[in-house]
């Protein structure tokens, strides 16, 4: 067992102090058992499913995987309880509503914030432009792979589509 550790993270732009006793206890368990936030999910354990999925810092990072101890205090963590509220969802919230893009579920918190950060970077770029079919299927099978066993395939992709109209 590792060293008790206490951490002072922004959890969706608030700031929260988080202890943990054992300093090698995986971020998920961290954000899901401590700070009640539900939209990451516990899918594989390995990185390869995706269900994990968080942005530290702006960057994609499979929880599940994420030493609480790698993160730098003052760390910024968006979950998917952060992006928007039911009055003023986020584009990609609602686009995901709006395309019904969503069967159980599990897959949704990954995909959803895995397609923000990709959204954000191609923006940072100076690509605007709506992504095409390939291009988001590249994104959802490439480096960090997202699984969805529903078959919600095309309702995701007309859904990462809608909400990048909007947030450009």
């Amino acid at each position: 067992m590792s060293d008790p550790l206490t951490l002072e993270l922004s959890i969706n732009g608030t700031k929260q102090s988080v202890s943990v006793a054992d300093s090698n206890e995986p971020l998920l368990y961290v954000l899901r058992n401590q700070l009640g936030q539900h939209g990451p999910k516990f899918g594989c354990g390995v990185q390869q499913c995706g269900a994990c999925t968080v942005l530290v810092n702006g960057e994609v990072v499979r929880s599940c995987v994420k030493k609480i101890d790698d993160l730098s205090s003052g760390a910024a963590v968006t979950t998917l309880d952060g992006l928007g509220t039911p009055e003023n969802p986020h584009p990609l919230q609602r686009a995901f509503v709006d395309q019904q893009a969503a069967q159980c579920g599990y897959c949704i918190n990954g995909i959803m914030l895995g397609a923000l950060a990709w959204l954000r970077s191609r923006f940072k770029a100076g690509n605007r432009a709506v992504p095409t079919d390939n291009e988001i299927k590249q994104f959802l099978s490439k480096d960090k792979v997202y699984l969805c066993r529903c078959g919600a395939h095309l309702r995701i992709i007309r859904a990462i589509q809608q909400a990048a109209k909007e947030m450009a």
